[in-house]
């Protein structure tokens, strides 16, 4: 009934979805199985993509030729550049997405990529022999076989869904769990632990007073995600912010004797930066009111996501508690909010390539990690996908390092430190920020992707454009020398000193409220020299400009910091033989197997010490 695959990847979410695509856009032949074919690409939580680094991640998705950042384009109802007050480093894009809309296009974007098929079943277990995974099981009794696999369950593997005192199993709400796969992995040996999250109740949006809410609208200048040219929404649709109180908080609390989470029903640990309401009110009791955003999940549909109200209290409080919120004294719910726990397995039985150590080209990717966030795992996804593709073709694999993309600061994170709670992104988590920003994530990887197969021609020649006119602009800048007359007029409206002779106008960019923007439309000269280029290019120029000592002297750190990464340990390395090891670092270092010095070093638990000794018993 099936032939042979390339490519097999169980769960259609997000991480399953670029997995898939990734795969298929490389050459591999793809099966992409999932329980309902309804629920691709769900945005199971928040109707929303991007954030504080979590749209760098998906700017990052886009360079590389993977289909989030157009998905999330296509699909968009506001968008906003957080953190503008602060250097570009930080800046971070986000939108709200039409629930429906954004499932529906990822779907016909799969449907229109050739090398995908469509399956509608559970993976019940894996085929392995010899170590190496050949092939799946599914519920109907189907083998299919495949030269690698990706594994995508989200929070499905033995889920469960928790209301109050109601528990029932569940991947997500009126979706059965998936059953199989984490005791086959842990019969031979996996690693396997729980964790949870939760989700808001869902309410109607023609029941709620917007008069007593702050107003948020989308930014006037639409960025958006993807390097390609999407078209934009003319319109914006806005959000809306409102505070909890303290009744809010006395009510919630008469519910704590139910909760699932303090009763101990809970076993996994739930994320710490997206804590449920109830979590909030006790672990921070001095605070008296906290924010909520009140998010619209379409362009023509009333349901709103109550963003910060995550909660698994008993329906009834729920909803009594809603309603002394101020705009909420009428709300209707939808839906309650509710917890969901479910199985993942220790990232830290991974390689860098997302296949896991014990069985050859079996490949994990998403929350079965242990991370949190659509954006953490569509990340994973196409990496996955990717090296998917490599070892069916028995390619070299493809890795990105921490000096690379958020990316690689993910990966490396979760394959050395592990977590034993969800795994968010943050800026704070990379090193090499400065280099690593929103604007740049096409010059930094597209060419990486484009020599291995997937970012497409029509990439590659944006940033071939896109990098000489950069170049060119530094140079006219550099070149053009600006009257002091003319300098003077304009320096005066932004608080900046008078100049006493003419002066190069890359020097004047390099003043703190001075940008080229605002150059241009205040001195002809200026304007005349560079009409015609990109904005892209323009806001890439100058950042380089304005930053360009703090970028040299990362770079610099990244050279130094990369002989370690230079440094190769050999895979049958006897760390037996060094007894001067700390016993937590020989513990580490025969666990994780690392592939560098530069990665032992990272390893948590290991001193700088023990990679010292490392390094004198390696002959370094």
């Amino acid at each position: 009934m099936f032939p042979k695959y390339d490519v097999i990847v169980a769960g259609a979410g997000h991480a399953g979805c670029e997995a898939a695509a990734a795969a298929a856009n490389l050459g591999s032949k793809v099966l992409l199985i999932t329980m309902n074919m309804q629920t691709i690409a769900q945005m199971s939580c928040n109707p929303a993509m991007g954030g504080i680094a979590k749209g760098q991640i998906v700017r990052e998705i886009d360079a590389l030729g993977g289909y989030s950042g157009i998905v999330t384009d296509m699909s968009m109802i506001q968008f906003r550049m957080l953190n503008r007050s602060k250097g570009p480093a930080m800046w971070s894009p986000r939108a709200q997405s039409d629930r429906m809309l954004f499932a529906q296009t990822w779907r016909e974007m799969l449907e229109q990529t050739t090398n995908v098929d469509f399956y509608q079943d559970m993976v019940h277990s894996l085929i392995i022999e010899g170590g190496k995974a050949c092939g799946v099981v599914t519920g109907l009794g189907h083998r299919i076989e495949a030269n690698a696999i990706v594994i995508t369950s989200g929070t499905f593997l033995n889920g469960v869904i928790h209301i109050g005192e109601k528990k029932f199993g569940g991947g997500r709400v009126a979706e059965k769990a998936s059953t199989g796969i984490t005791e086959q992995l842990v019969s031979i040996g996996f690693e396997s632990d729980r964790l949870k999250t939760g989700t808001p109740p869902r309410v109607d949006g023609r029941s709620l007073d917007y008069s007593k809410m702050e107003e948020q609208t989308g930014d006037d200048e639409i960025t958006g995600f993807s390097y390609l040219d999407i078209k934009k929404p003319s319109i914006q649709r806005s959000c809306w912010i409102t505070y909890t109180n303290t009744k809010v908080h006395d009510i919630l609390k008469t519910g704590f004797d139910r909760s699932p989470m303090f009763q101990g029903r809970i076993e996994g640990v739930g994320p710490r930066y997206c804590p449920s309401i109830e979590d909030k009110i006790n672990r921070f009791a001095e605070r008296y009111r906290h924010q909520l955003f009140i998010e619209p999940e379409g362009w023509n549909t009333v349901e709103i996501y109550v963003n910060g109200f995550s909660t698994s209290l008993p329906e009834e409080v729920q909803n009594a508690a809603l309603r002394t919120v101020p705009g909420f004294e009428n709300a209707k719910i939808f839906r309650p909010g509710y917890a969901i726990e479910y199985d993942y397995f220790a990232p830290t039985q991974l390689t860098h390539t997302l296949e896991t150590k014990q069985v050859s080209h079996l490949f994990f990717a998403g929350q079965i990690n242990g991370t949190t966030g659509y954006e953490e795992a569509a990340c994973q996804g196409i990496m996955a996908g990717i090296n998917a593709h490599q070892k069916a073709r028995k390619l070299e694999p493809f890795i990105l390092k921490r000096s690379d993309a958020y990316i690689g600061v993910l990966i490396d994170d979760l394959i050395n430190k592990g977590t034993d709670e969800p795994y968010r992104m943050f800026t704070s988590r990379a090193e090499f920020r400065t280099l690593l920003r929103q604007d740049n994530a096409d010059l930094r990887l597209t060419e990486l992707s484009y020599r291995l197969g997937l970012a497409s021609q029509e990439r590659m020649d944006k940033v071939i454009a896109k990098r000489n006119g950069v170049e060119t602009i530094k140079e006219v800048l550099a070149s053009i020398s600006i009257e002091k007359e003319e300098a003077n007029s304009y320096l005066e409206g932004r608080d900046s000193a008078a100049i006493s002779q003419k002066q190069k106008a890359g020097q004047l960019l390099l003043r703190p409220n001075i940008d080229l923007r605002s150059m241009m439309q205040h001195i002809p000269q200026v304007n005349k020299v560079l009409n015609g280029f990109s904005a892209d290019a323009l806001e890439q120029a100058e950042i380089q400009l304005k930053y360009e000592v703090y970028i040299e002297k990362e770079k610099e750190l990244v050279k130094k910091m990369g002989q370690l990464e230079d440094l190769l340990i050999p895979d049958n390395f006897n760390y037996d033989r060094i007894a001067a090891l700390s016993n937590e670092a020989m513990q580490k270092f025969k666990k994780i197997k690392p592939r560098t010095l530069g990665q032992a070093s990272r390893i948590s638990g290991v001193n700088p010490s023990d990679v010292q000794i490392l390094m004198v018993f390696m002959g370094r």
